[in-house]
């Protein structure tokens, strides 16, 4: 699907007072981080992270960070986004995941849809809104030319205090092909399953099922597209009502720096924990010195810093190219394009992994990687990460081949 754009609009509506910076916001992110340290336990044992970290994470307005100004949100860039959720993922991978996967899809809805679906789906400023990008239930249009929804979506990370939930389904008409519809359906449309835990990793980033019976939405909170498969070359409804190149930017790079950010966050916390343990212990064999001091612990610490830095900086580059690409014409954001940064994330998400399952975690010691320890549950969640759909299947695998295909052309691999 082509998305284009629309006709500006009209005022903005208040931000919330004093209003914060970016600065400001990733500072208080790395404020809160150091908390989040401390209770990672009671957040994989509830699955989802606290009520008062849910207020502290809305008095600081990261719930705002990507929301127009017109609805009241900071409209902050993709870079103060993602230093949030680094900085967050470094203390708690579970909450950050969560915090992330919930308000990252104000991106998506201020870039796609138009003025009347904005205003009402960002009405109350902050927006939390968990995602999946496998299509699930059935559609049915209705009288009134919306759509009649229903179904179980899985693994919808940050459902706990959703405002909202943005899913997909196939839907047939008159015969036609099944064909992907992208939908919006507001809190009052669907209900959360006490369906997460038991996994290995991520035990506490809220990723339970929601589930929609006979749900009515609007045919504005609709698109006929997939989120993977959006076209933004001939402008988005975003990008003109907001005059922001940032909402004419590609959903699919987009999502995929998220990837990367929460990977490097782990790996952060990862280099943290191992940093503690090289002060703290010592060597086991002759000659017993701190760990500090023996060399081979410097050449694993030091290892897995320059692949950690080397990925960070990896992070940073594929979001400088992203604005750039977003600044520019928006025939210049091409899914070639959108699928090279792809290509740079992927190695992020290598070198943070590889960092810590070749280099951290091993060396630490069994005593370090016992069940709740910060290395184990780091190791957990990374490996998670390892699992999920969007790595291991899309980013490590189809998106190297639709790369090739957009620059050399030929038909879309099966």
């Amino acid at each position: 699907m082509t998305v284009t754009s629309s006709a500006p609009g009209t005022t903005d509506l208040p931000v919330p007072q004093p209003a914060p910076t970016p600065d400001g916001v990733v500072a208080r992110a790395e404020a809160l981080a150091r908390d989040l340290v401390g209770r990672q336990a009671e957040t994989e044992q509830r699955g989802f992270y606290a009520e008062d970290t849910h207020e502290e994470f809305r008095d600081a307005g990261f719930y705002r960070l990507l929301v127009p100004r017109r609805y009241g949100g900071h409209e902050f860039g993709v870079e103060t986004f993602m230093r949030v959720v680094v900085a967050l993922t470094r203390g708690c991978p579970s909450t950050g995941w969560m915090y992330c996967l919930g308000a990252a899809h104000a991106h998506a809805v201020a870039t796609l849809f138009d003025e009347r679906a904005q205003a009402e789906i960002f009405a109350d400023g902050d927006f939390v809104c968990p995602a999946t990008v496998m299509p699930g239930g059935t559609g049915e249009r209705a009288p009134d030319g919306g759509w009649t929804i229903s179904g179980t979506w899985r693994y919808c990370s940050g459902s706990p205090y959703a405002t909202h939930f943005m899913g997909h389904t196939l839907v047939e008409e008159a015969g036609g092909e099944p064909r992907p519809l992208l939908f919006v359906a507001p809190r009052s449309e669907f209900v959360r399953l006490d369906d997460w835990g038991g996994q290995l990793g991520l035990r506490g980033s809220g990723s339970h099922g929601i589930r929609i019976e006979e749900g009515r939405i609007p045919a504005h909170l609709t698109l006929d597209t997939h989120l993977s498969r959006v076209d933004v070359t001939a402008g988005t409804p975003g990008r003109a009502l907001h005059g922001n190149p940032m909402y004419g930017g590609g959903p699919l790079s987009f999502m995929i720096i998220e990837d990367a950010a929460l990977a490097v966050g782990m790996a952060k916390g990862a280099l943290d924990a191992y940093e503690e343990l090289m002060r703290s212990r010592r060597t086991l064999f002759p000659p017993v010195v701190p760990r500090t001091e023996d060399p081979d612990f410097r050449y694993w610490y030091g290892e897995a810093a320059g692949l950690i830095h080397s990925a960070e900086a990896g992070l940073w580059g594929a979001i400088r190219q992203w604005d750039e690409l977003s600044a520019g014409k928006p025939g210049d954001v091409t899914p070639e394009q959108e699928l090279r940064i792809a290509t740079i994330c992927r190695e992020t998400v290598r070198m943070s992994w590889r960092a810590v399952e070749r280099y951290l975690f091993p060396t630490a010691g069994s005593s370090a990687v016992r069940q709740g320890e910060r290395m184990e549950r780091v190791w957990r969640d990374m490996s998670m990460q390892q699992s999920h759909a969007g790595i291991s299947v899309f980013l490590y695998t189809a998106a190297n081949r639709e790369f090739a295909r957009a620059r050399f052309g030929g038909e879309s691999t099966p």
